[in-house]
């Protein structure tokens, strides 16, 4: 045999016969996993997380006396801080994903607060701007990247876009049920059946008659605000008011321990880990 025909054979011995191993995965590819999968879990989550937004303001502004300014300014530090560690990831990372919905849902609820009860706006007002900075929303991220999916997260753009929307759901969920509530007077469970029926509609359509899956997905994301913001009033206000006395501490506290519970549970488990698309 011929010298180069031996030095071409130990070539082809030497090649993988796979691609493992040659191709690196790209940055898309690493940021697969920034959000979660859409499980039971999640919207159990979701929903506890908006009644802490809600049971939460409240102690920290009225019980500690904090006041609406200080309880603001103290809440979106901690937001930036812990979105800061959220965008450094590089991967789906269950106490810190979770960690930062629940600071947005709090900081939603004091920042429609602080429009209503120091700015003097009304809910109104404030309902259609927040619905308005919505819609502006989903038409950036749509006209930007031609998808409003949350199982396409894997760039810092759209990353962004996804907290920008997060927020404004969770405005416009705290306005739009103040409005109703008080609007209708319905009281808090009253209130809470209402938009459970909702999301049951919305349930409805997307399974049944096969409404379209992003559109029912943001649609309950923005009713399960008032939802858990309903929970939170009738468990925590007193039983003159129409609610069951737990007070707004023990309300967080309980749900803050389920909530812990359950993010320790999915970091273990997996089960809510996105997989990549093949």
């Amino acid at each position: 045999m011929k010298q180069e025909d031996r030095d071409q054979n130990m070539k082809s011995e030497s090649r993988p016969t796979s691609t493992e191993g040659l191709v690196k995965p790209s940055i898309g590819w690493q940021m697969l996993n920034k959000v979660p999968e859409v499980t039971i879990f999640f919207w159990i989550i979701k929903i506890m997380t908006t009644t802490v937004g809600e049971t939460a303001a409240d102690f920290l502004n009225f019980n500690l006396h904090w006041g609406l300014t200080r309880t603001t300014v103290v809440m979106v530090v901690l937001l930036l801080i812990t979105l800061l560690f959220q965008f450094r990831s590089r991967k789906y990372i269950p106490g810190i994903y979770w960690l930062v919905v629940t600071l947005v849902s709090v900081v939603g609820t004091l920042v429609s607060d602080n429009l209503v009860d120091h700015i003097g706006i009304s809910l109104q007002v404030t309902t259609t701007v927040f619905a308005l900075a919505l819609l502006a929303t989903f038409t950036l991220w749509y006209g930007s990247e031609k998808t409003l999916s949350i199982h396409s997260i894997y760039t810092i753009k759209r990353e962004i876009f996804y907290w920008a929307t997060i927020f404004f759901t969770f405005a416009l969920g705290t306005a739009a049920g103040d409005l109703i509530s008080e609007g209708l007077d319905l009281g808090y469970w009253r209130s809470a059946f209402m938009f459970a029926s909702l999301i049951g509609i919305i349930t409805f359509a997307h399974y049944r008659l096969k409404f379209n899956a992003v559109w029912s997905f943001w649609m309950a994301y923005i009713v399960t605000r008032p939802l858990g913001a309903s929970l939170g009033d009738y468990l925590s206000q007193s039983h003159a008011d129409g609610g069951l006395g737990l007070g707004t501490a023990g309300t967080s506290v309980i749900f803050l321990v389920t909530i812990l519970i359950l993010v320790i549970y999915l970091a273990k488990s997996g089960i809510d880990q996105t997989q990549p698309s093949s």
